[in-house]
């Protein structure tokens, strides 16, 4: 006979304390990302214009020095053509996808906290929900609003 029930939670409902609530087997739960920050940007002509800094969910990761886990989260920028104001009223926001890792050309990158040049040939990159990064690189597919 087929389970119709399982123990998991939405997050939303994790975080604000509910009792866990049966979903069917069959839902989707949707991976989010938050908009956490504002950057202020300048492109090649000089001008300026505004990044969205998004966080992915918190995950669990295990020290290469110590063996013991520590929490860390994704994060990536999105360029956008909103003001500084609208930028900023939109933190706090949520909405569906991830951040994924993407290859590209070797470049240095500082540790903020060590000061140790690391080479990295990767970044991590915003993916609408059930996308991948090689689908959005390959098939050339632009979000429109």
């Amino acid at each position: 006979m087929l389970s119709l029930t399982t123990s998991r939670r939405h997050p939303h409902d994790v975080l604000a304390g509910k009792s866990p609530v049966p979903l069917l087997q069959t839902k989707k739960l949707l991976d989010m990302v938050k908009i956490v920050a504002v950057a202020e940007r300048e492109n090649s002509a000089g001008e300026k214009f505004y990044a969205l800094i998004l966080q992915g969910g918190v995950e669990m990761v295990m020290s290469k020095e110590t063996g013991r886990y520590y929490a860390t989260a994704k994060t990536a920028s999105v360029t956008s053509t909103f003001t500084k104001e609208t930028c900023e009223s939109l933190i706090g926001s949520e909405m569906p996808g991830s951040i994924q890792k993407q290859k590209c050309d070797p470049y240095e990158f500082v540790n903020p906290d060590t000061g140790e040049i690391v080479q990295r040939e990767h970044r991590w990159v915003y993916a609408r929900e059930g996308e991948t990064v090689e689908e959005a690189v390959f098939e050339g597919e632009v979000a429109t609003v």
